[in-house]
């Protein structure tokens, strides 16, 4: 048992999602010296409803004692990251909200790793997540900041757009860059005494080349170089806190070791490639991901820890969208340089789903392995690169581990990523026009039993469940006896 006393996290996600929420918790448990303390799901937002500010800082002001704080600041400003897109609050009414958390923060004197995202611009009519008239502009509205941005400094890029919509889209835009500047005052520490944040990251989240996003996130890097504050510009967002969350676990329990991590590539000549939703190679994502969690990268032959990058040629699938590509014809080989290091894996073949060919290869290579700390393949690369590292590296660090909880956010990674998003939601939505979760339940029923027998892990039951009412998202939710 571990003599070292806990450490205190206190832990706001962006929203309620079990990527943003629950994964947070799991990977936690994995040490049993990280307490993590998190609001109740009831108080964070959803697709629909807004985050209940009030209750959470009531709920912060009530933790008695707390090292780190890693939060979401969309969440505390808005009211999460959807919101942060509807939102009609004036920029004094944010600013109160933001001062009011700051002056929690202070009292606290915790260290504060804060994340905040720049706008982003959707390139379809689909307005499930933006305002309502997205669904009729969505893709104009695209076109036009993305040629407003390539034509700069010339401003007279025509659109049928009406003149309100662009002014109103537009002003929701510059009060939402303002409260990133804001944070960037906090963070040189003009508004009090001490600097408030010991990391800002601003999260660049669906980018393409050029865009008004895009033109924020330059813009905020020269402020960020300008006023020499300690804060980064990263493409991604669900999984920042969790990349926080890795730098908080690197500085407590990795100390002065710097923990070096080696990616090694199914495709090396591909790794100047493009993800889909990002604005930086993959190569360039992986390094940055890695030392946005407190970490370097380093040769294979000094590495600590192996992160197998199963990365694509040419063009990154998509299977929602139907973009096949072919297969990984190399895991075996990949996985053999592996040796007997420590070794993660990211699956970034597809957006948005596991190479099946990848996985197939890693269940005959053996997941029961002691050196094995974790799989993801979730949405986009930053997504995937984000929450492995964490998972990680709380594994790697930990001296007091609780093996049955590594195994559980395994089984709950390859059933969300493998079996829900590049198998079975495919095939739900061949034959159902809405959801149904005992349909869900039946066609997970075979790749349940598969993962069991893979990883040497049964629980005694396993739940299902949509919690946004839609087939985008699942929650697996695993229960077992220690």
């Amino acid at each position: 048992m571990s003599s070292c006393p806990k450490v205190k996290i206190a832990f706001i996600p962006i929203d309620n999602r079990p990527v943003c929420y629950d994964l947070a918790v799991q990977i936690a448990q994995i040490n049993k010296d990280i307490e993590l303390f998190i609001p109740p799901i009831k108080y964070l937002g959803d697709l629909k409803k807004n985050a209940n500010i009030e209750a959470i800082f009531d709920w912060l002001n009530n933790l008695k004692e707390i090292d780190d704080v890693v939060v979401a600041l969309d969440t505390i400003a808005y009211g999460g990251l959807i919101p942060s897109r509807r939102s009609k609050d004036t920029f004094e009414q944010i600013k109160s909200r933001i001062d009011k958390f700051v002056d929690i923060l202070l009292a606290k004197k915790a260290k504060v790793y804060a994340f905040s995202s720049i706008m982003r611009i959707s390139n379809n009519n689909i307005n499930e997540e933006e305002k309502e008239y997205w669904n009729l502009y969505g893709e104009k509205i695209f076109k036009y900041s993305y040629e407003m941005h390539k034509n700069a400094p010339q401003s007279s890029v025509e659109t049928d757009v009406p003149a309100e919509i662009i002014q109103d889209y537009l002003l929701t835009r510059k009060r939402n860059f303002e409260i990133n500047q804001y944070y960037l005052e906090l963070a040189r520490g003009l508004n009090s005494k001490h600097r408030i944040f010991d990391t800002l990251v601003f999260s660049k989240d669906d980018c393409s080349k050029y865009g008004f996003n895009v033109a924020e996130a330059q813009a905020l890097e020269m402020m960020i170089k300008e006023m020499g504050v300690c804060a980064l510009v990263k493409t991604g967002a669900d999984e920042i806190p969790l990349s926080l969350l890795s730098r908080v676990v690197v500085k407590h329990f990795a100390k002065d070791n710097v923990i070096k991590i080696s990616p090694v590539f199914t495709e090396p000549d591909f790794m100047d490639k493009i993800s889909k939703y990002e604005d930086v190679s993959v190569f360039e994502s992986v390094k940055g991901q890695i030392e946005l969690a407190g970490c370097c990268i380093s040769d294979l032959n000094s590495s600590d820890i192996v992160l197998v990058v199963n990365n694509f040629k040419e063009e990154q699938g998509e299977l929602v969208m139907g973009v096949d590509v072919e297969d990984c014809k190399v895991g075996k080989e990949i996985l053999s340089c592996v040796g007997e290091k420590p070794y993660f894996v990211v699956d970034i073949r597809n957006a948005n789903g596991a190479d099946n060919s990848f996985v197939q290869s890693l269940f005959e290579y053996g997941l029961d392995k002691d050196n094995f700390l974790g799989y993801a393949g979730w949405n986009t690369t930053g997504n995937s690169l984000g929450s492995a590292i964490c998972c990680a590296l709380v594994k790697y660090v930990s001296k007091n581990i609780n093996l049955n909880e590594f195994k559980k956010v395994q089984l709950i990674r390859f059933l969300d990523d493998w079996a829900y998003q590049a198998n079975v939601r495919k095939k739900l939505k061949s034959y159902l026009d809405n959801i149904s979760v005992e349909e869900l339940k039946k066609e997970m029923s075979p790749f349940q039993k598969q993962l069991f027998s893979t990883l040497n892990f049964e629980p005694n039951s396993i739940d299902y469940s949509y919690p946004w009412e839609r087939f985008f998202e699942i929650r697996v939710s695993v229960n077992y006896k220690n």
